[in-house]
C-alpha cells in the first residue's frame, strides 16, 4: 500500500466501436487534476483475459492461468477504482463481469465509484455494479456520474455531431466531484483499515 493512492479508471467495455475510453480519459483528467492520486487508465482490451476457466475463486486457490495472474497483480496495485461502464442488456458487459470474477480478493477492502454512460446513465449496470460489489467486499460511493440522455447524445456519434465531454460538464461536473470526494474518503479508510 502507497501513502499516495493508486486509483485505477477501468474501461469496462472492450468492443472495437465502444465510446468507453472518452469518458475514462475525462474522469481520469479530472481525478488527476485532484493531485492527491496516482490515477492510471486501465483498459479491459489490453489484457486478453480468458474466460473464468479456473478450478475455485483465487479466494479458495492460486490462479493457474498466467493471463489471469497478470490481471490480478494489475488490480492489486491499486487502492480504488472508477469503473466507466456501459450498460448491455441492462447489466455491466460480459468482459468486466469476467474481469472482476478473475480477481476475487484482489478487489477485497477497496473502495470504487462509478461513471457510466448511455441512453439511461448505465443507471441498472451502476446498480448491479454495486452488488457485485457487495460480493467481492467492496465499498461504493453513494454519488456516481450517469452520462445520459440528451447529454449522452450531446457527446456520442450517436448524436450526429459528438461535442466534447466539456460541452456537458454543467450538468455531470457536481456528480464527478461528488463522487471523487467520496471516493477519496472512502479510499483513505479502507487504505487504513488494510494498514
Amino acid at each position: 500500500m502507497s501513502a499516495k493512492p493508486r486509483i485505477a479508471v477501468i474501461i469496462s467495455s472492450t468492443r472495437d466501436s465502444r465510446f468507453g475510453a472518452v469518458p475514462a480519459q475525462w474522469i481520469a483528467d479530472r481525478a488527476a487534476a485532484r493531485g492527491d492520486w496516482d490515477v492510471e487508465l486501465v483498459d479491459l482490451k489490453d489484457y486478453d483475459l480468458p474466460l473464468f476457466n479456473e478450478m475455485a475463486s483465487n479466494a479458495w486457490m492460486p490462479s493457474a492461468d498466467p493471463k489471469a495472474v497478470a490481471w490480478q497483480e494489475k488490480i492489486v496495485s491499486f487502492d480504488g477504482y472508477i469503473f466507466v461502464l456501459a450498460e448491455y442488456n441492462r447489466s455491466i458487459t460480459g468482459a468486466l463481469k469476467n474481469a472482476l470474477d478473475q480477481a476475487y480478493v484482489d478487489w477485497n477492502k477497496k473502495a470504487f465509484g462509478i461513471v457510466g454512460y448511455g441512453a439511461l446513465g448505465a443507471s441498472r449496470a451502476a446498480e448491479h455494479m454495486r452488488t457485485i460489489g457487495i460480493e467481492l467486499q467492496m465499498v461504493s460511493t453513494r454519488s456516481a456520474v450517469h452520462i445520459a440522455g440528451a447529454d449522452f447524445f450531446t457527446v456520442h456519434p450517436l448524436g450526429g455531431n459528438p461535442q466534447p465531454i466539456s460541452a456537458i460538464e454543467g450538468t455531470i461536473g457536481a456528480s464527478a466531484d461528488a463522487m471523487l470526494g467520496e471516493l477519496d474518503w472512502w479510499t483513505r479508510a479502507t487504505m487504513a483499515a488494510r494498514g
